[in-house]
């Protein structure tokens, strides 16, 4: 009994090894390497992979990273939003359409026609297929039309003043007003311009569109950084100089001090910290009240130091009386007893 169970699983597993084998066969027969299915059969409303420096797309799209180069494959009903530079569409039926930023549009495709609702930049059409092209603005719709089935190259660009141009390269272009109903055939290796719609204002305008298509456009690129442990021989390696870093301005410095950070992982709910605890310090240089700037010019001054006042001159101490002796004493007692007076 257990060597029929032993059997019976060997066969079951040799038959899950076959199955395998058939069914990956089959999957390289129907996608060869190399190819995916959306690649084989992509869906009805995909227009093509746009590549540029500086876009964004909004609504339906597809984001596709091959050999480190982002693809993004535009469906109907994107809004693309060039900010600068260039950007290139190539359409999955064939041919390419490039845009000169700033530029802003939207994508639409149904039954096999292309619509670019042009809201503002110059977009440059090169058209080898049989898809029907369509530009619109708010009152003008732009139709291409081929000659003799060839290929066709026209340029239709809107500024934010309202200012239209056109420039049919390769064959012509098929110009309406869509509320009035006017329209007119740009002839092949036309170039005309009309201001706001109307199209009264239709005249000759050489060189007034410009947006070459370039063979190559950068494309987005993911980079990708790996780390590598330190090894022995890096720390014989002398230490890398950093450059200076720049001196400081004079301006406030400010540092906040508050309490560490707790977690408890038992506690269901953390406890939060005190916010007056926290600290604010602000560190400035005083300057000083009054600051001079400049120069002084003329001769400089010199201050003269003032001569000392004179010494007061020293008055003289008045003779002392001779001593009188005893004959002057006799003489003087005699004369004032004989003078008229007495």
């Amino acid at each position: 009994m257990e060597t029929r169970e032993v059997t019976r699983m060997a066969n079951h597993g040799r038959w899950n090894r076959i199955r395998s084998l058939l069914l990956w066969g089959t999957l390289c027969v129907v996608f060869p390497a190399g190819r995916t299915a959306s690649e084989e059969n992509p869906p009805a409303d995909t227009v093509g992979v746009i590549e540029g420096e500086a876009i964004s797309v909004e609504g339906p799209m597809t984001v596709e990273v091959v050999h480190g180069q982002v693809k993004t494959v535009l469906r109907s009903g994107s809004k693309v939003n060039i900010k600068s530079g260039e950007a290139r569409i190539e359409l999955v039926e064939g041919g390419q359409i490039g845009i000169c930023g700033p530029a802003r549009f939207s994508v639409l495709k149904a039954a096999g026609a292309l619509t670019l609702a042009l809201d503002s930049g110059t977009i440059h059409a090169q058209i080898t297929s049989d898809v029907s092209l369509n530009v619109y603005t708010a009152q003008i719709q732009a139709h291409p039309i081929s000659i003799g089935n060839g290929a066709e190259d026209v340029l239709v660009g809107l500024d934010a003043a309202g200012a239209m141009c056109i420039r049919a390269n390769k064959g012509a272009m098929r110009v309406e007003q869509q509320l009035t109903g006017q329209s007119v055939i740009v002839p092949q290796g036309g170039d005309v311009s009309l201001t706001n719609g109307q199209m009264e204002s239709l005249r000759s305008s050489s060189g007034g569109c410009a947006c070459e298509l370039q063979t190559t456009v950068k494309p987005m690129v993911t980079k990708t950084e790996l780390s590598q442990l330190g090894t022995r021989d890096d720390k014989k390696k002398p230490a890398e100089t950093k450059p200076a870093e720049p001196e400081q301005a004079d301006e406030p410095v400010y540092q906040v001090f508050m309490p560490p950070l707790r977690y408890d992982a038992k506690a269901k709910v953390q406890a939060d910290f005190d916010p007056n605890l926290i600290i604010l310090v602000r560190r400035v240089r005083v300057r000083p009240t009054l600051i001079l700037q400049g120069r002084v010019e003329g001769d400089p001054v010199v201050a003269k130091a003032a001569a000392p006042p004179p010494a007061p001159a020293k008055q003289a101490a008045p003779p002392k009386p001779a001593e009188e002796t005893t004959w002057s004493r006799v003489r003087s007692y005699f004369r004032k007893l004989w003078s008229p007076a007495s």
